[in-house]
This record gives structure tokens, sequence and C-alpha cells, in this order.
């Protein structure tokens, strides 16, 4: 049963839906729409208006390939520039006091998804924990993560970093808006999984979004995910070039042909350049004067508590799914080529490679914890960190040789187990074990956000000791996790970090 909701902001009216314990309101603007003059702008402010907003339906998905904002087995959801929106899921109670807010940030490589998945509503979260959850799109691929700056003109400007940018304007919206849906603009935990949680990691880098948030969640980062000035220049022409070589194409092109020349571009780097993503932020030296891992060292990275941690099998679902990623012997040998770095040390630490299974293992700790632990090593010395791996994994992704692989962890966060599709995903076996991970991991999740910690039973980690909590059905504590793997991939952070401290002096 639903009923409608309307709340005023600063901005205006808004209508959602009741539907059953929790409130919700779809694609409300945060800013204003990037079409015409403010495509490849830093995003406007959302301009006031009169009436009432119908937030009970979603409205577009960043423009991506058609399949990638599919939100149903039969439904995709339709593209469009005018794609800077939130959603909003509040408990329907009212309270006393002003609610935690979680802002949730979807991954997709910075090149698909949507805010529109179900999954991503976070009732769950809300009904047990009495959370405010928002959820936002930003652009995309071409549109947010390539670095056309190199074009600009006073009399049409380009600006860096657009997609890092609208993260930021939804932070700010947030901070300005949120308490008329009950929520606490001095309260606010930002997580998100995979590019999502790749943002929070270098949100936290971010100049501009200090005070806009109070800690974060970074689930399966790939938390170096950012390139040089050099890098993304060279991208960026060479999809110019792809569209036609003529500037003005950047104003006047449909927003569909510059995706296209860009995925053509792209797919040429990512099978040359296995590892090195070029759809990223930049470190532009100005919105993002350096690099995430300097700013984690130096502690000039925003100092609030973090949780990070990663899945115990993170490759496997790009080794079956996404090719171009080095999860295959070839691949990881042209990636360290590249790199100028010896594979023998790495290779060394993971028993029976080049063996299929062991290479798939190399190729998901280089993408997701080897930067993470390297995050959780500089960011402890200077702010609370809490680490983590998941390991759970219901019998379908056992017989499926997935098992607790990449994005698995989210079935728990958002209590994926309660829906119909759950109860089906567990059918063959591991529902009891489910259920009871994702009470484990709500719960921590959830005292994160109210009260800054997870709960006690979670240790911090520290250089000294390096605790790291195991997800599962039955949870444990792990210290020192991997060390042979970490020394050898802590040899190979020195050596890449060294290098690019060169190049930038």
């Amino acid at each position: 049963m639903t009923s409608l909701s309307e709340v005023t902001t600063p901005d205006g009216r808004v209508r959602g839906t009741r539907e059953r314990h929790v409130l919700r309101w779809r694609s409300i603007p945060y800013a204003a729409p990037p079409v015409g003059d403010l495509r490849f702008r830093a995003p406007a402010p959302v301009q006031p208006w009169r009436g009432v907003i119908d937030a009970t339906r979603f409205g577009f998905a960043s423009i991506q390939h058609r399949t990638g904002s599919q939100i149903g087995p039969r439904t995709i959801q339709p593209q469009s520039e005018d794609c800077l929106t939130l959603n909003i899921t509040a408990p329907a109670e009212p309270s006393s006091t002003p609610r935690p807010v979680m802002v949730f940030i979807h991954g997709g490589g910075y090149v698909f998804g949507t805010s529109a998945v179900e999954l991503y509503s976070g009732a769950s979260l809300v009904r047990r924990g009495g959370v405010i959850v928002v959820s936002m799109n930003y652009r995309l691929g071409a549109l947010g993560y390539v670095d056309f700056s190199q074009f600009s003109t006073p009399d049409r400007p380009i600006e860096s970093n657009l997609g890092l940018r609208d993260q930021v304007a939804a932070l700010q919206w947030v901070q300005r808006n949120i308490a008329s849906f009950g929520g606490d603009p001095s309260n606010v935990t930002i997580f998100g999984e995979s590019a999502g949680g790749a943002a929070i990691a270098t949100l936290l880098a971010t100049p501009a979004a200090k005070g806009l948030f109070h800690r974060g969640i970074s689930e399966s980062p790939m938390a170096d995910l950012v390139t040089d000035q050099q890098t993304a220049a060279d991208f960026g022409a060479q999809i110019l070039d792809k569209l036609g070589g003529v500037p003005r194409l950047l104003v006047d092109a449909d927003a569909q042909d510059i995706r296209r020349a860009f995925s053509a571009v792209g797919k040429h780097w990512f099978g040359e350049r296995p590892g090195l993503v070029p759809t990223v932020p930049v470190v532009d030296g100005d919105y993002l004067p350096k690099h995430p891992i300097a700013a984690y060292e130096d502690g000039s990275a925003h100092r609030v508590p973090l949780i990070i941690g990663t899945n115990r099998d993170e490759g496997t679902l790009f080794d079956r799914y996404i090719d171009e990623l080095p999860t295959k012997p070839a691949r990881i040998a042209t990636m360290f080529e590249q790199a100028g770095v010896p594979i023998d040390r790495i290779a060394a630490a993971y028993q029976g490679y080049p063996a299929p299974d062991a290479a798939i293992r190399i190729g998901g700790d280089y993408m997701f914890w080897r930067p993470t632990f390297a995050v959780a090593e500089r960011h402890s010395q200077h702010a609370p960190t809490y680490n983590y791996r998941y390991d759970f994994s219901p019998r379908l992704f056992d017989r499926m040789r997935l098992r607790a692989t990449h994005a698995s962890e989210l079935l728990a966060v958002f209590g994926f187990g309660e829906t119909i599709a759950g109860r089906a995903l567990t059918a063959a076996g591991g529902r009891r074990g489910l259920r009871r991970v994702t009470q484990l991991v709500q719960s921590h999740w959830l005292s994160f956000a109210k009260y800054g910690a997870p709960l006690s039973s979670w240790p911090q980690y520290t250089a000294d000791h390096r605790k790291t909590l195991i997800l599962d059905a039955t949870p444990h504590v792990e210290t020192d996790m991997d060390r042979d793997r970490r020394l050898a991939w802590t040899e190979y952070n020195d050596h890449v970090e060294s290098v690019r401290a060169e190049a930038a002096n």
C-alpha cells in the first residue's frame, strides 16, 4: 500500500510515497541539469521551483551503455544528461530528534550504474536502524570522468573531475536540505562499493568535501583509482580524435556519440594497458590537489573515522565477465612489465601461480586489496580505521565458482536476503548464514553511522597489530592477515609511489 508524502525543502516542495514502514522520494534534483552550455561544466546550483515536484518515480540514469542502467530483468532506466538527482528513504514514523544520514554512492567503474537499482534504496537499513538513506546519480564515463579541460577556452570553459564534483554537490545538497526530511546534517556517513568505494576514498582527499560528511565506509574500493594530468589529457585527446577532432563537437555532438567514441578508445586502452583505468578522477593540482594515497600518508586527508575492506574472492567476477582486467597470467605479466616491477616477488606469495586460481587472486588483490591496505596503513595513523574482509558466500555462488566475489557484501549491507529474489538466491543453501551475516554487517554499519564506531567486537586497525574482522556467518578477528602477500604488495606500492613522486617533481 502506498500513499503520498510531501516535504517542503529550501528549493521547493517534493512529493514522495509512503510504502509500508518507509517514506521514499525519487530523483530529486540536487544541481541544475548539465545540458547545453553546462555540459562539461562543474555542477551549477539547482534553481528553486514553484509548485510540487513529483518524486514518486525515477527520472533518468546517467549517459552510458544501454545495459548499464538495467534496473530489472526486463527494465532499462532511460538515460539523459539531465541526471543529477538523488533519492531519499526515511522511516515513516516521526522522531523527536534528527536521524543519522547514510549517503550511498553506487559502483560501476565510473562508467555504468544507477541509483535506481532497488537494492540501493536502503529500506532494510532504514527499517532496522532508524537512519535516513540517500543515494545519488552522478555523471559517468565520457561526460563525467574524462578530462577535456585542455580544450577549455574563455568563451567555453571546461572543468575537470566532473563526476567527483557532482558527488560533492550532492553532499552539499544534503547539508542544506536533509533536515527537511528529518535528517541530521551534522551526522552524515558516506558509503559506497567498488567505484563508489573508490569515490569514498577520493572524497576523503578532496578539499571541497571538507565538513560535508563525518565518517566513511569504503567497500571493495580501487582506492588509488586516480590518474595524472598527462594520461588524462592523452585519453581525452584520443576520444576527441575518434569523435571527429574538432573541439566544438564536445558541445554540439549527441551525448551518445561522445559515449560511443569513449567506448571505442576505452576498449583499446583496457586491452593494451591492463590495470590502468583512465576513466577516473584526475590529480589536477586544483580540485584534487594530490594523489589520495599521498594525502593519507601526510595526514591531509579528512581525519574522519573510516571502515574499509574487501571481499575474499574479488577477482572471480572479473575473470568470468570483464576480461580486460588483470586476472589472467598474460595480462598480469604485461601489467608488471609496464610498471617496471619484477613479478617474481608477488608470484612467490601466491602458491601455484600461474595456475588460474592464483592468477585470479593476484588480479583481485591488485585491483582491490593492495590499495585498501595501503589506505588502512596510512589513515590509521591519523584517524580511527577499521578493516574487514567479507568471506560469506551462498552455496549457489560456490557452485558458480564465484564464492565471496566482488560486490557480494552488498547482499548483507542492504538486506537482500529479506527479498523474494534473495530467498531464491539461497534456495540451494546459505539462507541461515546470509541472515546471520546480514545482521552482523548491518549492526556494525549502523553503529558506525550512529556513533562513529562499529560494535566493540571489531578492534581498530593499527600498523602495530593490523587487526582485520572476517565477516562471515561465524565472524572472527585475524592479526596481520596474509602477511607474506601484504609485504610483497607493500614493495610494489613503494616502487609505484616513488615513481609517482619523481614524476611530480
